[in-house]
């Protein structure tokens, strides 16, 4: 694990116009999944884990696998 790992690690312009697009992906296929998918226990669970890998792309964006800071 590398040492910044659990501090903050402030995006490249690059990065921050990445993950802007993403977001944006994220919202709008969460917004599909809130108006297509039936109420329930598997809903929220289907969008919840969305939430969590929309979080996650943006991990990928600004770390390599090994963790250590994209630049």
């Amino acid at each position: 694990m590398h040492p910044s790992t659990y501090e903050y690690l402030k995006p490249s312009e690059e990065q921050i116009a990445a993950m802007a697009k993403l977001r944006e992906a994220a919202a709008a296929y969460g917004q599909a999944l809130a108006e297509l998918l039936p109420d329930g226990p598997d809903k929220t669970f289907v969008i919840r884990n969305h939430r969590s890998n929309a979080m996650w792309a943006n991990v990928a964006v600004t770390r390599h696998p090994d963790g250590t800071p994209r630049v």
